[in-house]
């Protein structure tokens, strides 16, 4: 028996292919899905509220509210209605002018604008000025460096590396080599405070110099170990002993390429006298002003970031030894670092970046 309190539900051909592709799309929202649901059924012959629930699982006293809401408004009264609240006191102007403001102008007494200075230059909140630079991913407080390479043979040298990356020779292996100069023992002057809770670790801003060392490494990429040696300088005769080191402790049978950059004790005679004798070793140099394509500068980066940069070494005896000691610890426990960018991708991206660098002089 119909209900006498459903109200009659017609559909133009319009409103239905309207509701049906609210059904089918992923991307609409869940409720006004359900809203759509519930309409094609109502208007269904003889549909009644009960029925009609029963078959969506839902509530009689749901499917009645919007098909009424449907009956007296169209699809319109599918939607949500204003909900109470207080106005919005951000409002579209006020974003623009905080973006274009942050983007287009500098503070008079500053070279960027602070939250500060930008909410009194526009009489709004730190609080909303905060939320807009979140919002839209700004930060003036914050800026990069970045360094173009000039060399002449960078897509060449570009193309070389990044094919050892991804299709390394067969029966070769390919090794990151660069040295990490300077690296400082160094002290507090008083002990360190450990972290409890509540207080940070807490150590001296002065410290105690005792020495500085020269890290040579080699990373094989296809494993992530490393071949390390130390050493008081790094001159080429330095270098041509960590050559040696690295080819008496790889498998004879292997090609060896290495990949480099371009510094001067790189490029000795004394460096290509070795290589002459020793012919499974080939160099691939890094374009100028581009050490980003050395592996071995991530690996780096990680020691520096896990064992040196907090580290309290009273002789250069104690950092050599917390050196050697991570990287028997990073060999045990290796893991490859993989390459991801094509030499496509990488000169297309260069490409982009020097046309934008172009046009910001105009």
């Amino acid at each position: 028996m119909a209900d006498p309190r459903a109200v009659l539900i017609t559909l133009s051909d319009a409103d239905r292919s309207t509701l049906q592709s609210w059904t089918r799309r992923r991307s609409t929202a869940q409720g006004l899905a359900l809203r759509a649901h519930i309409v094609l059924e109502c208007a269904e012959p003889g549909a009644t509220n009960l029925a009609v629930a029963a078959r969506l699982g839902i509530s009689n006293l749901t499917v009645g509210k919007w098909r009424r809401r449907f009956a007296e408004h169209g699809l319109e009264g599918l939607g949500d209605a204003p909900r109470p609240g207080v106005p919005r006191r951000i409002l579209d102007e006020h974003i623009e002018r905080v973006i274009t403001t942050t983007l287009e102008s500098t503070p008079r007494n500053a070279t960027h604008w602070s939250t500060r200075l930008l909410a009194r230059e526009l009489g709004m909140s730190q609080t909303a000025v905060c939320r807009i630079w979140r919002a839209f991913a700004l930060a003036p407080h914050r800026s990069e460096t970045f360094k173009l390479s000039k060399d002449p043979h960078f897509i060449d040298k570009v193309r070389d590396i990044v094919g050892l990356y991804l299709n390394p020779p067969d029966r070769a292996l390919v090794l990151c080599v660069d040295e990490k100069p300077s690296i400082q023992a160094t002290e507090g002057t008083a002990p360190v405070q450990p972290m409890r809770p509540g207080q940070l670790e807490r150590h001296t801003h002065d410290y105690v110099r005792h020495g500085t060392m020269d890290l040579f490494a080699a990373l094989d990429v296809r494993s992530g170990t490393v071949i390390g040696e130390v050493h008081r300088r790094h001159r080429s005769v330095e270098f041509r002993h960590f050559l040696a080191t690295v080819e008496r402790s790889t498998p004879p049978g292997l090609e060896l390429h290495l990949v480099l950059d371009n510094a001067s004790t790189h490029k000795t005679p004394l460096i290509h006298r070795w290589l002459v004798r020793h012919p499974r070793v080939h160099l691939h140099f890094t374009p100028t002003s581009s050490s980003w394509l050395n592996l071995v500068e991530c690996w780096f980066s990680i020691l520096t970031a896990r064992q040196l940069r907090r580290g309290r070494f009273h002789s250069t005896r104690a950092l050599e030894c917390a050196i050697r000691a991570y990287i028997a610890e990073n060999n045990a426990h290796a893991k490859p670092f993989v390459w991801t960018k094509s030499a496509d991708e990488i000169l297309s991206s260069v490409a982009s970046y020097c046309q934008r660098t172009s046009n910001s002089h105009h």
